[in-house]
């Protein structure tokens, strides 16, 4: 934490500083950009590094949870919609929508 003293002597100290001229202004925002990019470039390195490539025995074992969980959400909304089709059909039915 800064002391009070020192932040009066910044605040000094900021308004004796010169004005930056636009092409250093420039220079220097461009260098914080790649400086920012390449920092970021190894944080991806690194976070990569920790990525681990799984067995061909996890993939079959999720491929087939996969497939099986396809199949029965099929199977599910097949009915569902069998029922209320039926549902739908009878009710227009009964109230002589559909002849």
């Amino acid at each position: 934490m800064a002391t009070k003293t020192a932040i009066e002597k910044s605040d000094d100290r900021s308004a004796k500083r010169p004005q930056a001229g636009a092409m250093s202004e420039f220079s220097g925002n461009a260098l914080s950009k790649w400086n920012e990019f390449t920092g970021f470039l190894s944080d991806v390195r690194a976070e990569m590094r920790k990525v681990v490539a799984p067995s061909r025995k996890e993939v079959q074992v999720t491929t087939s949870v996969v497939i099986v969980t396809v199949f029965i959400f099929g199977l599910f909304f097949f009915v569902t919609d069998w029922v209320f089709r039926v549902g739908v059909n009878g009710l227009l039915n009964k109230l002589g929508g559909m002849q």
